[in-house]
């Protein structure tokens, strides 16, 4: 969720590596960069099937993200006290500012609207939206920072738009539940402000500390609106849904595996990819998320577009790589 790491002061300790302050910081190593941001692209893309589960035992969106957000915290939380203690010490002034804004944004915000937009869209067009991210940034800097940017900012927001209303279908209203679509659009602009907000983190603080202190701040603000304690029974089994209906899991485990592989472990590779290489490549490479929940939604939930709605998501995904690429400026921005 951070951007990249800090940059005080930092001397070489060994050949492959520096020390900066209370955390060493590996040489760029490009090719662990893409295996890291690859790695994590997939375990978010599949974890919305996964979150998928969880919801249909029972619990809704607003009582799984309370979980997910608390479990995670405690995941945080339990890491840095057993390997980097210095990560609990709470930030001051503005860092902690921050942090708070990513938590309730980025993380409460964006997790939240994100849970009920998949909850009643197909996976893939919930993501598609999500990631219009990107192409909201770059608006957002043309016309409120007044930052240069080049020419295909316009192409980048044509394609979107169109290839949005495409695989919308709006000239037949609208294909698809519209409270989904109003979320997933919200989605959007959690994620573009927390990228704008990532932005004035540049080697601020440890990244850990700003991931663990923002998780906290969401778990609080989640809990005031739905309590982790008012979770409702969950039944001992649950069914895997879509094609694999048949097949009966824990939906405790369902939930684990959610905080675990589906929000702790990619967090963490994302940040990691952001020692290794630019963040405008991190954010590009990590639209195979929408593309994985294409592939998913098909083989698992029986999703499919028609052909001319495959036609507007790929449109979608040019317009997303084009605004990504059209500020002038390179900005170390966080990855999803």
């Amino acid at each position: 969720m951070p951007a990249a790491p800090g940059e005080s002061s930092c001397a070489e300790t060994s050949p492959g590596t520096t020390a900066c302050e209370n955390h060493r910081v590996p040489r760029p190593n490009p090719r662990l960069g893409y295996a890291l941001i690859i790695t994590a692209a997939v375990l978010f893309g599949v974890n919305g099937g996964v979150s998928r589960v969880a919801m249909g035992a029972g619990l809704s969106p607003e009582s799984f993200t309370t979980l997910r957000i608390t479990g995670g915290t405690l995941v945080f939380v339990g890491y840095a006290a057993c390997f980097r203690r210095s990560a609990l010490v709470r930030p001051q002034g503005t860092a902690l500012l921050l942090a708070v804004a990513l938590g309730l944004v980025g993380v409460l915000g964006l997790q939240l609207t994100y849970n009920v937009a998949i909850n009643r869209l197909p996976l893939g067009i919930s993501l598609l939206i999500e990631y219009l991210a990107p192409v909201l940034v770059v608006l957002w800097v043309r016309f409120v920072r007044r930052e240069e940017v080049r020419p295909r900012m316009w192409a980048a927001v044509a394609l979107s738009v169109v290839g949005l209303g495409v695989v919308s279908r709006v000239w037949n209203g609208l294909a698809f539940d519209g409270l989904g679509i109003v979320m997933a659009l919200l989605a959007a602009v959690c994620f573009a402000t927390y990228f704008l907000l990532g932005e004035h983190n540049m080697g601020a603080d440890d990244p850990l500390r700003v991931i663990l202190w923002a998780f906290v701040a969401a778990t609080v603000a989640m809990n005031l609106v739905q309590p982790v304690w008012t979770t409702p029974d969950l039944p001992a089994t649950t069914g895997g849904l879509g094609r694999l209906d048949g097949i009966s899991v824990n939906p405790w485990l369902v939930i684990a595996d959610v905080v675990v592989l589906g929000t702790v472990v990619p967090f963490f590779l994302a940040m990691l990819a952001l020692r290794h290489l630019p963040a405008t490549i991190v954010t590009v490479v990590a639209m195979l998320e929408p593309v994985i929940a294409v592939v998913l939604g098909w083989a698992w939930f029986r999703e499919s577009l028609t052909p001319v709605q495959v036609g507007g998501a790929v449109a979608v995904l040019v317009g997303i790589v084009l605004a990504q690429t059209s500020r002038r400026v390179e900005l170390t921005i966080p990855a999803p």
